[in-house]
């Protein structure tokens, strides 16, 4: 079956979740939002493009760090308005050069580091 990203359902402003996970390790690296264009880059050159509600703007991941994700395989959920990204990512995934966007956890009501930056 042929895939028809018109088949997806995107949000009032044109957008669909994207979760972006390590294709060896299994992680989740990060979460970001992808519309129609960004999604068309991304399975035209495997290199994860994004859209940036911030700056309004489309966003190559690594284009600027060189930490950049290239695309291995994309889900789609069963209600198709989700995707998951299997990326080989290469350094970090998080602006704050962690290598997961997801490094604080929420331990009996703390807030808990649980991974530092590298070096």
């Amino acid at each position: 079956m042929t895939f028809d990203p018109a088949s997806l359902k995107y949000d009032a402003q044109g957008l669909i979740p994207c979760i972006t996970q390590d294709e060896r390790s299994g992680e989740v690296l990060m979460f970001a939002w992808m519309n129609a264009r960004s999604l068309a880059i991304t399975l035209d050159t495997a290199r994860m493009t994004y859209w940036s509600r911030s700056r309004s703007a489309l966003w190559v991941k690594g284009e600027t760090s060189g930490h950049v994700q290239r695309l291995i395989d994309l889900r789609l959920d069963c209600d198709r308005d989700c995707l998951l990204a299997l990326v080989r990512q290469e350094g970090p995934a998080c602006h704050t050069n962690r290598m997961t966007c997801f490094y604080t956890a929420i331990r009996d009501g703390e807030e808990v580091e649980l991974i530092k930056p590298v070096a």
